[in-house]
């Protein structure tokens, strides 16, 4: 792993760097655990094993959400490294818009007014990629869904990253794609909740692979939210108690 540059906009540690291997260079970013600030609500593990545990649970679900991403030794240590994904911008999926010009097939998620004093909502597509990244951000409790950490490919494949505050045992989803609330959930949707059920079973191998990064508790809690999500049939609604949208939410 060779060091590029650092990623100044970020709270922690965040490292642009090149990896090479048989010939081959690719493009990376590399947190290091010993950049990480610490969380008085995430004092268990490490981010960097949350943002690992989020990459696997996606690859059992088999949606091609997350980037690669695994735990490996690098020059400041230990650390995540998740290959670089050259995004576009994705404001035909989530932007901020006047009040009275959201656009049709769109859900608003919160209004409020911006800098020179306009009503302004903030508003995402009813878009499948969107929506199955919500499954996901549900069911790993992701406290930090902002706009700013979904990445779309010139492609047009969706990457959701930063999924460092995530796991936690209480809930804590805190999101921008809580357009579905309260909407049932469809039959492959079902499918992938009931094959991640399956490999989180006292003898399946994502429930080994998860405690290696989270605690006993936090992967069990996980079981539990996916037999929630199973039981329910039905995306999560907000809790009016507290804080359901990441600040600032791009």
């Amino acid at each position: 792993m060779q060091i590029e540059g650092r990623l100044v906009d970020a709270s922690n540690a965040t490292l642009l760097a090149s990896v090479s291997a048989d010939g081959r260079t690719a493009a990376c970013v590399y947190k290091p655990v010993r950049g990480e600030r610490p969380l008085w609500d995430f004092p268990d593990g490490t981010l960097a094993g949350r943002e690992v545990s989020t990459y696997l649970l996606d690859q059992t679900l088999g949606w091609d959400l997350v980037p690669p991403t695994l735990l490996r030794d690098g020059p400041f240590g230990p650390g995540m490294a998740q290959l670089w994904i050259e995004s576009e911008p994705v404001d035909e999926l989530v932007d901020l818009v006047p009040e009275n010009r959201v656009p049709r097939g769109w859900f608003p998620v919160f209004g409020g007014v911006d800098g020179g004093g306009r009503d302004v909502v903030v508003a995402h597509a009813d878009d499948v990629r969107l929506r199955r990244l919500a499954v996901l951000d549900a069911v790993t409790n992701n406290a930090d869904r902002k706009g700013g950490h979904l990445l779309l490919t010139a492609e047009g494949h969706l990457y959701g990253v930063d999924h460092g505050l995530c796991f936690h045992e209480e809930n804590k989803l805190r999101t921008l794609l809580w357009g579905w609330g309260g909407e049932p959930l469809d039959d492959e949707e079902i499918a992938a909740l009931n094959r991640l059920r399956g490999e989180l079973g006292p003898d399946g191998a994502l429930r080994e692979a998860l405690e290696e990064h989270l605690t006993v508790t936090e992967v069990e809690v996980t079981t539990r939210r996916v037999e929630r999500l199973l039981r329910t049939g039905r995306f999560p609604k907000p809790a009016g108690h507290r804080h359901v949208v990441p600040w600032p939410p791009f």
